[in-house]
């Protein structure tokens, strides 16, 4: 993290920095294409027309969604830029 040495508005170059990588990796995630299906890929219950609508491509139900977004993933990384908010991922 940005200390004695650093130049003004290097905190804050650093916590913008962190937020557009973040940004970028999340728009970089595949998103669904194609046909949405009617009935979950995981469950089989069926998925609401308003969703499928809403999200060309989706394949699951909003429960099977949440919990497959509440799985844990580890993410490796490089701390390029030895701070300590980076240290602690």
């Amino acid at each position: 993290m940005a200390g004695c040495w650093a130049r003004d508005g290097a905190v804050n170059e650093q916590i913008e920095a962190s937020i557009s990588d973040e940004l970028a990796r999340m728009k970089a995630r595949r998103a669904p294409t194609g046909d949405s299906l009617t009935h979950c890929a995981e469950c089989e219950e069926p998925i609401p027309e308003a969703r499928r609508e809403a999200l060309p491509g989706v394949k699951l139900c909003i429960d099977c969604m949440q919990e497959r977004d509440g799985r844990f993933e580890v993410r490796g990384g490089i701390n390029r830029r030895g701070s300590k908010d980076s240290q602690l991922r």
